[in-house]
């Protein structure tokens, strides 16, 4: 899959350096993927939660960081919708934010 935006994860990154290595790990994941559904999110990261049929969210270094992630299967994409501390993912509503 192809994710757009990457750029956004990166910089993230930037400000927050705990949080690069589980971003690279969850871009090779999802580089190399082949998902047709959020079934095969699921299996392949079992820790994610499935917010919808086309949302999931997942753990960022630790659990200290939620990313927030709108698959469009057929065009194979993975659209960042959102990143940020446990606390800021408290704060939003997972189904409808779009930070980016």
């Amino acid at each position: 899959m192809r994710i757009i935006s990457w750029s956004v994860l990166s910089a993230y990154a930037d400000v927050h350096p705990e949080t690069l290595a589980s971003l690279f790990r969850w871009r090779s994941l999802v580089r190399a993927s082949e998902w047709a559904s959020m079934d095969d999110v699921r299996r392949a990261a079992p820790n994610a939660k499935i917010l919808n049929g086309e949302r999931a969210r997942f753990e960022v270094a630790g659990g200290n960081f939620r990313l927030i992630v709108a698959f469009d299967f057929d065009r194979r994409l993975a659209f960042i919708k959102f990143i940020g501390t446990h606390a800021e993912y408290d704060r939003i509503d997972a189904l409808t934010v779009s930070q980016f």
